[in-house]
């Protein structure tokens, strides 16, 4: 199937043969023990290293319910009558589409998939890069794309990758896709980066995005068995990243004091517990993955023993 298809999904592969995606998961990392194939973005894909690249086609079948729910909550983020950069991807396309409920928003991209996604949004301006067509992701990349953001400046940049590591930040396979995308950075105040578990602690061959430059990640919550995912989230916190942690259960992500983030125009996030010892950064609201209610209970936890030993001490 993987030769077949390119890539394809463990949900896929354990359909077809009629077992668990438990099995299925540890065959796959039998077959890439023997260099069959490799392991990426909860499937699996013709071996190639940091080199290979999927195309549209596989990519769109991958993680797609994780796709969906990262959307959701990124679109959370968008004011009306912002002026932001979208760049190219399956995820970033899922997010354009949730985009065209937005009036007054200008989007600024070089996806032929987002500018797609827009085009019959009357309250949606597109703004298409120039350059060359790669066929591949349907982007438009090149010397005229990263031209064309020149003196351009807009208050987000949405971006997606290949992979995510807190040592070298977000990446990708291709090297002229890595070199617009950092024209896109470059033309943004904030930077927010749609990754889903899968790319966590993966790394590929071109750096688009130093991680001092996220200012947040939008993200699924890794399964249980996942400790690289969850190991690699928390390396990004205690760098400053911002982390948002979508759900897939349909109920979505939960806000400061665990009530439900509707999609609205505020600024969903889940803070999510974390392996490892925490770092408190100054200024990184996102370094302390603590809820707003679990600070409040701490405090007036703290407030009751000082009011305690105060009524001793008068006694």
């Amino acid at each position: 199937m993987v030769r077949a298809n390119g890539a394809v999904s463990l949900r896929e592969l354990a359909r077809v043969v009629q077992t668990s995606e438990v099995t299925v998961r540890r065959d796959v990392r039998a077959l890439e023990a023997e260099g069959l194939l490799d392991r990426r973005h909860g499937g699996a894909v013709l071996p190639g290293g940091f080199t290979r690249e999927s195309g549209f086609p596989q990519k769109s079948h991958l993680a797609t319910a994780e796709k969906t729910a990262i959307a959701d909550l990124a679109a959370g983020l968008v004011e009306e009558g912002e002026a932001i950069v979208v760049g190219a991807g399956t995820t970033t396309q899922e997010l354009a589409r949730r985009l065209a409920r937005v009036p007054g928003l200008t989007v600024v991209t070089n996806s032929l998939l987002v500018a797609q996604a827009l085009a019959h949004a009357n309250r949606v301006e597109v703004v298409m890069t120039g350059g060359t067509l790669r066929g591949s992701n349907y982007a438009l990349v090149g010397s005229g794309a990263e031209q064309s953001l020149q003196g351009l400046r807009v208050s987000r940049a949405f971006l997606s990758g290949s992979g995510l590591t807190a040592e070298r930040g977000l990446s990708t396979s291709n090297m002229l896709s890595a070199s617009v995308d950092r024209a896109l950075v470059q033309a943004a105040a904030e930077v927010v980066v749609l990754a889903d578990h899968t790319k966590l602690g993966t790394d590929t061959m071109f750096q688009t995005v130093p991680t001092d430059v996220i200012t947040r990640l939008v993200t699924d919550e890794p399964p249980a068995h996942d400790e690289r995912a969850g190991t690699e989230l928390q390396a990004l916190a205690d760098q400053g990243v911002q982390i948002a942690v979508a759900g897939t259960g349909g109920a979505g992500a939960s806000g400061p004091g665990g009530e439900g983030v509707p999609t609205g125009r505020q600024q969903p996030r889940r803070d999510m517990p974390l392996p490892g010892q925490r770092r408190s950064h100054p200024g990184a609201p996102g370094s302390q993955l603590r809820s707003a209610g679990a600070l409040a209970e701490q405090q007036a936890q703290g407030a009751g023993e000082r009011a305690r030993v105060a009524d001793m001490r008068r006694r």
